[in-house]
């Protein structure tokens, strides 16, 4: 192996290694202090507020989709949980266009990996342009192109019963004492770890979950940083390559990385001189939408909708480019 494949092997490796130890502990801490705050806010307390008069504010609708962030699992069960509450159309629009891009994981990334200042801008444009976005589709009557199914209040589950369809008291058992008399043995009650101990170990399960896409993207970062010419990525993505932004944003939805593992990437894919307006567009389009939470949302909405959807996601994503391109 030559010096320069040595040398660049060796700087692969050593941004491998910071950007793992600091994400990995970004990851863990943010984790934990959302799982603290849902103890107090659950999401059992925001579906009731968004489907109470309350649930008119828009503002109120996207923050509380910061505190309890979607994934392309949780979202189906959560809408479906919204709309059979009766939650307002608009406010659960910005819910579910604001939950997955202002998600507090997503948001220390930011931070952490391109400074506060690109943080607010992206938290900024997120916040805003969800809040614009559910409150005309609510205007422009969206709701009509929702399945009537999706308000079904019926079980899904695969089974007609549940596994036990009367809870059975324990009776105390009896045991004869040395003087002959019975004494009742009270039923012994395992010990439950407190709420604290349960946040760490969801924390810790979520951490379990996320970690392969985390390691993935740092991988793939690392090695882009390591090995890929900087003039190679700045040629085609750099400033002022503006059609580098619509393809970002587009590109990223049928890429299905999660934002964990997009922002390490784009980390790589700035310091080797791609513009970082094209940055944004892919980590908007990215983790706002995936070809898998489009699948799983044609249960609850109409192709209409879909398309609404979609086209919101990626004007978002291009509009946060050319608009981060044109400010910075």
């Amino acid at each position: 192996m030559s010096n320069e494949m040595l040398a660049m092997a060796k700087e692969a490796l050593g941004m491998f290694a910071f950007l793992a130890t600091e994400l990995t502990i970004l990851f863990i801490v943010i984790s934990y202090l959302v799982g603290v705050l849902q103890l107090f806010i659950t999401p059992e307390k925001i579906q009731s507020i968004l489907s109470s008069k309350n649930g008119k504010g828009y503002v109120v609708a996207a923050l509380l989709g910061a505190i309890t962030p979607f994934c392309s699992c949780s979202t189906i069960p959560f809408l479906k949980g919204l709309l059979r509450a009766r939650a307002g159309f608009g406010p659960m629009m910005v819910f579910l266009f604001g939950s997955p891009l202002l998600n507090p994981v997503i948001i220390g990334l930011f931070v952490i990996t391109f400074g506060w200042q690109v943080a607010l801008f992206y938290f900024l444009v997120a916040m805003v342009v969800s809040v614009v976005a559910g409150y005309t589709l609510e205007k422009l009557g969206f709701e009509r192109y929702v399945k009537p199914e999706a308000y079904s209040t019926e079980s899904t589950s695969s089974c007609a019963k549940p596994s036990c369809s009367e809870p059975k008291e324990v009776e105390p058992s009896c045991a004869t004492t040395s003087c002959g008399e019975p004494k009742a043995i009270e039923p012994t009650k395992k010990a439950q770890p407190n709420r604290w101990v349960k946040v760490w170990h969801a924390t810790f399960k979520d951490f379990k979950q996320v970690f392969p896409y985390l390691m993935l993207g740092v991988a793939i970062g690392s090695f882009i940083y390591g090995f890929i010419p900087t003039e190679l990525i700045a040629k085609y993505a750099g400033d002022g390559m503006w059609y580098a932004i619509p393809i970002a944003a587009i590109i990223g939805i049928p890429l299905y990385i999660r934002a964990e593992a997009v922002i390490p990437l784009s980390a790589a894919l700035v310091k080797k001189g791609m513009a970082l307006g094209s940055v944004m567009a892919l980590i908007i389009g990215s983790a706002g939408a995936s070809l898998t939470e489009v699948i799983l949302l044609k249960s609850i909405f109409k192709n209409q909708m879909i398309a609404a959807f979609l086209f919101v996601i990626i004007t978002m994503a291009i509009g946060a480019g050319f608009l981060y391109q044109a400010i910075f």
